[in-house]
């Protein structure tokens, strides 16, 4: 198990390589004396080797390991949005008119902040397809009802968020906290655009 600063070590290495352990140590804000034991444990571990005179490297063989690691440990809290709701009481045509207005792919649908159902494009354009006026149908009628809704919550790790969507084939989840009385409360939303900011940010793009 890597510090935190032998981490931080390594995307250092990784996005300025070759590096003098000096440099390194400027990027911390730490004495170059400090890193030694740092600088010695990812060297022998195999994360980084060193050339004189030229200054240490990320061993490529060692990328898989730790990217591995590294998407591991990121949370669905780190990367939730502003969940986009919409009330149960209104209508189809008021989801279609939200969803363009908002720039989404879905909607949760909520009474009184409670996760009442998910509706997605695909919902909205097999509704409409049938030729009534949409205006009179409600959105109950085209979403997918709890309990059938897949999400996430808070804690749960960003690659298990990422798995339900491909499994479950959505672009996006509510992110849920559960209530006393056995309700799930919406609390943000995670996407495949989230996602892929996450591998970004991970990449130090």
């Amino acid at each position: 198990m890597l510090t935190r600063r032998q981490e931080s070590i390594i995307e250092i290495v990784k996005q300025h390589g070759p590096i003098t352990g000096e440099r390194i140590a400027d990027f911390l804000a730490v004495a170059r004396t400090t890193l030694r034991p740092d600088l010695s444990v990812l060297t022998m571990a195999g994360y980084l080797d060193a050339k004189p005179h030229v200054g240490y490297f990320f061993k490529a063989e060692k990328a898989h390991a730790f990217f591995a690691g590294a998407i591991q440990k990121l949370l669905v809290r780190d990367y939730t949005a502003i969940p986009i709701v919409i009330a149960d009481t209104n209508s189809v045509y008021d989801a279609v008119v939200m969803m363009f207005t908002e720039a989404v792919g879905t909607l949760m649908v909520v009474r009184k902040e409670k996760l009442q159902g998910v509706v997605s494009r695909k919902d909205l354009l097999k509704t409409a397809i049938g030729g009534r006026d949409t205006r009179d149908i409600p959105i109950t009628m085209a979403m997918t009802r709890v309990p059938h809704v897949v999400y996430v919550e808070m804690d749960d790790p960003l690659l298990s968020a990422a798995r339900k969507m491909i499994t479950h084939a959505v672009d996006a989840l509510p992110v849920v906290q559960g209530l006393p009385d056995g309700s799930l409360e919406v609390v943000g939303r995670v996407t495949k655009t989230t996602v892929t900011r996450a591998f970004v940010d991970l990449g130090g793009v």
